[in-house]
């Protein structure tokens, strides 16, 4: 039986996924499959892959006759995998030698749904730990209980999907897939649906994934039209939260959530392409508007001058808009 499914897509990352492919031999283990996921790269990343099928043991190649995005092709990984386990890595990413082994160790001592680990940012000249925030270690705890307070960073906040290692039976529900076709803040959705809907979850002090940045051709660098995805992620984020049954209680984290990454990507607009901009500025206005208008009150006036200026003036400008439309 395979204990451990990992989740590897690739795209256009030649420069890059040998090393990926190298950290990926240092943990093979004979009841441990990759799930090497070309999402139809149109660099030398094929030819790489095509040779790591043959020489990685328990490697398999998925190929996508058309570019999915990340979602789309972690979860094209997810409906082929076997493991009792599953996690991610991203394809210009690396993990330490036996780092998998540890991650199964982890999980499987706790006994939880799944568990959530630490990781190291890289540039090519710095490395940074980043830490679950969560307080409590190694210690079995409520999922939903780790999306309070609303005021404080906390686990949801941290919602990269290859810093941790999920069960099956959450595959089974469907609770590790993804939003298909979500080309940014794809995480975000699925971490606040792993969090409303599993029983279990634990923290561990586990270091052994490094997280590259500053990738070119990452689309956290890129100006275009689809790093506007996030705004269907959190309407997503927004929707789910509040057809649950404790939403009193969660939705004004997810609101909250919502204005302060609107105020993020309004606050770095510049590096957007000028058309791409303009579209920001209107579906943010739009997305404010959709917002519960008494939650949207708390959130703004729960938030540092800067950004809740910012957001009263784009808030503003839609009722004025509105306002003219109407008449």
């Amino acid at each position: 039986m395979v204990k451990l499914s990992v989740v590897v897509p690739f795209y256009n990352v030649q420069t890059y996924a040998l090393e990926t492919l190298r950290s990926l031999r240092a943990n093979s283990r004979d009841d441990f499959e990759f799930l090497l996921v070309d999402d139809c790269s149109t660099d030398g990343t094929p030819e790489i892959l095509e040779q790591a099928a043959r020489d990685l043991p328990g490697a398999v190649l998925l190929r996508h006759e058309q570019n999915g995005g990340l979602a789309t092709a972690r979860n094209t990984g997810l409906d082929a995998s076997h493991g009792e386990y599953v996690t991610f890595l991203d394809g210009d990413d690396w993990v330490a030698p036996g780092y998998f082994e540890r991650l199964v160790a982890a999980i499987e001592g706790l006994g939880t749904d799944f568990i959530r680990t630490d990781h190291v940012q890289f540039t090519a000249r710095e490395r940074t730990i980043h830490r679950v925030p969560v307080g409590r270690r190694d210690e079995v705890l409520n999922p939903r209980d780790a999306i309070l307070p609303v005021n404080r960073t906390n686990s949801v906040d941290y919602a990269f999907a290859w810093a941790g290692a999920y069960h099956r039976r959450l595959v089974d529900r469907g609770l590790v897939h993804f939003t298909d076709g979500l080309r940014t803040a794809e995480d975000r959705p699925w971490i606040w649906r792993l969090h409303r809907e599993a029983k279990s979850f634990a923290a561990v002090g586990l270091l052994g994934v490094f997280y590259r940045r500053g990738v070119a051709s990452s689309l956290t660098q890129i100006g275009d039209v689809r790093q506007l995805d996030f705004i269907r992620a959190f309407d997503e984020v927004v929707e789910e939260t509040s057809k649950d049954r404790e939403a009193d209680r969660l939705l004004p984290k997810a609101v909250r959530t919502y204005c302060a990454i609107i105020a993020h990507h309004l606050a770095a607009k510049d590096r957007f392409e000028p058309a791409v901009a303009k579209q920001l500025r209107a579906m943010s206005a739009a997305a404010l508007k959709r917002l519960p208008q008494d939650l949207l009150k708390e959130a703004l006036d729960s938030m540092d001058l800067d950004r809740s200026a910012q957001l009263r003036r784009l808030r503003r400008r839609m009722v004025s808009s509105s306002g003219k439309a109407a008449a």
